[in-house]
């Protein structure tokens, strides 16, 4: 099981084409920063001066909407009101989530006058493409295809608040000899073949882990019966290789140091979360030596460290803003005292972030 990739605000990780079948199962498909950090909802820093007039439009134009009908049944009538009031309950939650993240990196970037033009977002969609061997329209089709993003998602929703929070994170970033030798032994040093049987109960575990000691040959069987994982269980418990330096610790630690055929103790790889593996061989290194691949290796090092100085840098701003959600009826405030910007008619509860508890 490939352990770098979490699909959270946490690591965020270069764009990886679609065709590699590698770890498609087991981890999302990323394409930029931004889509871990925010998911979507922003729009090009540079209009910003132009977002006044932007406003009054489309509120003239959401007058005019909500008094129009969208569609008639026999002789009644679906107003666009009731057509928003419903698309609310189903997806506002997400949608708003998207542009108070938008307007917290928005704001970032107003006060420290930092733009992102049409023209370096286009040009880093080229860049991402060719790096991909792809033309940009291939690219594109294969978005719509694999992510059903279509362009202007893309180019708003990921493109443009990776390149706003790079600029925001700055360029100082050091990629030192040990980053360069983690990053060569991770991806192309020995990797362990294993099969894994995830539980979310220690009891279970307990009880999974006891029937795989006294019979390891039917360990994909016990995968099938009690994994929590569905896509390892579906195929016996079969995961990608586990590598070093991939992202939990405990797990490789414990998987390197397995024999082939051998069933590891059971590991709780984070909270309320138990592994049991069985090793099942180990593959040769891919390149002995580094020299071979170090300029491109380099540059891999220094993305990545580029992008966890992002994530860090967007936790931050979170951290700091103020945020009152009046749809979840919740706030990152530690008190909810009524405020002439706030009212709080319905008991809104406090939260960490902007997440309800």
């Amino acid at each position: 099981m490939e352990t770098s990739v979490v699909m959270t605000e946490n690591t965020p990780t270069q764009p990886a084409p679609p065709t590699q079948n590698s770890g498609g199962k087991w981890k999302f498909l990323v394409f930029g920063t931004a889509i871990i950090l925010i998911a979507g909802g922003i729009g090009y820093q540079v209009y910003s001066a132009r977002t006044a007039g932007a406003q009054t439009e489309t509120e003239q134009a959401g007058t005019t909407r909500m008094n129009q009908n969208l569609a008639r049944v026999n002789d009644q009538y679906i107003s666009y009101d009731a057509v928003a009031q419903e698309s609310v309950k189903r997806v506002g939650g997400e949608v708003l989530d998207n542009l108070i993240n938008r307007m917290i990196i928005q704001q970032a970037c107003q006060k420290q006058g930092i733009q992102v033009s049409k023209g370096e977002v286009t040009a880093e969609i080229a860049r991402i493409a060719e790096k991909f061997k792809m033309p940009i329209e291939t690219w594109y089709q294969m978005l719509q295809t694999e992510r059903g993003l279509n362009p202007d998602q893309y180019q708003n929703d990921i493109i443009w608040p990776m390149l706003a929070l790079k600029k925001l994170a700055g360029d100082n970033v050091q990629v030192t000899q040990q980053d360069m030798q983690k990053a060569f032994v991770r991806d192309y040093g020995q990797m362990v073949k294993a099969r894994m049987i995830m539980l979310d109960n220690f009891r279970r575990a307990q009880e999974a882990y006891e029937q795989a000691r006294k019979n390891p040959e039917a360990f994909d069987e016990l995968a099938q019966e009690y994994s929590i994982e569905p896509n390892s269980r579906s195929l016996g418990g079969t995961i990608p290789h586990i590598r070093r330096y991939s992202g939990n610790e405990t797990l490789e630690n414990a998987a390197f140091k397995l024999k082939p055929g051998q069933v590891s103790g059971i590991l709780e790889v984070d909270h309320g979360r138990y592994v049991i593996l069985k090793c099942e061989g180990f593959t040769e290194p891919v390149v002995t030596d580094i020299n071979q691949v170090k300029d491109d290796l380099y540059e891999q090092v220094k993305e990545e460290k580029v992008q966890q100085a992002v994530a860090e840098v967007f936790q931050k701003l979170k951290k700091e803003a103020r945020v009152d959600n009046y749809l979840t009826r919740t706030s990152t405030r530690a008190d909810i005292q009524q405020t002439s910007g706030f009212q709080n008619p319905e008991n809104i509860r406090p939260a960490a972030a902007t997440q309800p508890q």
